[in-house]
């Protein structure tokens, strides 16, 4: 096997993320806005590869109570996939997709308790974004992918962030993040994390031609 430290990488991988995070999040932009029936922005999305330890800062701080999507990657690759948000962005979209239903104040998400519908709209937003970005790395590389069913989890940040971390941290000390902040009448960030496992990690770049 290759040697396939992150470190040791060119700068044409950059390249290949950076492309992966634009298409992805450029997909799930033009998904949402038809989800929620109104226009959304999206930010130029930021490729970032980080140590474990400094992951939770990263989004926010370990403490941060946030909603995280979960879900298995099969097909010509394995691994696991995640996305993201802190629960006041949750909070927003989940308001948005109930046609203005759901609407508590920021200072109150904290304490609020999600309902199963509302986890439901979590949940589907989650499928939208995380089947976005599949359907670009599909695109690049021409590999068959498909999600398993998405699982939702509400916690801190840190918490969440142990399940990738642990997967990740078998074969690599750093993991690779792609944040994209998208917009309507409010900015929400979203993280999205993908961690295929070491034999599909070299596929995807032999595939693609960086190693």
């Amino acid at each position: 096997m290759k040697d396939l430290s992150m470190e040791k990488l060119s700068g044409q991988y950059y390249d290949v993320l950076k492309e992966l995070g634009n298409i992805g999040a450029g997909n799930a932009t033009t998904a949402l806005a038809q989800m929620l029936g109104g226009k959304v922005d999206m930010s130029v999305p930021q490729v970032k590869l980080l140590d474990f330890n400094v992951l939770g800062d990263t989004v926010g701080g370990e403490d941060v109570i946030m909603a995280g999507i979960y879900l298995q990657v099969e097909g010509d690759i394995s691994g696991n996939m995640m996305f993201i948000q802190n629960k006041v962005s949750a909070a927003h979209l989940i308001n948005k997709m109930m046609g203005g239903m759901f609407e508590i104040k920021d200072e109150e998400v904290e304490e609020h308790e999600f309902s199963e519908m509302e986890c439901s709209a979590i949940k589907e937003v989650g499928n939208i974004i995380t089947g976005a970005y599949l359907n670009a790395l599909s695109s690049l590389t021409n590999l068959t992918i498909y999600p398993s069913v998405p699982q939702l989890a509400i916690d801190m940040a840190g918490a969440l962030l142990s399940v990738p971390a642990v997967e990740f941290g078998l074969f690599a000390d750093k993991i690779l993040l792609v944040q994209t902040k998208f917009s309507d009448d409010v900015e929400l960030d979203g993280f999205f994390i993908l961690i295929p496992d070491m034999e599909s990690y070299e596929k995807i770049l032999t595939v693609l031609g960086v190693i």
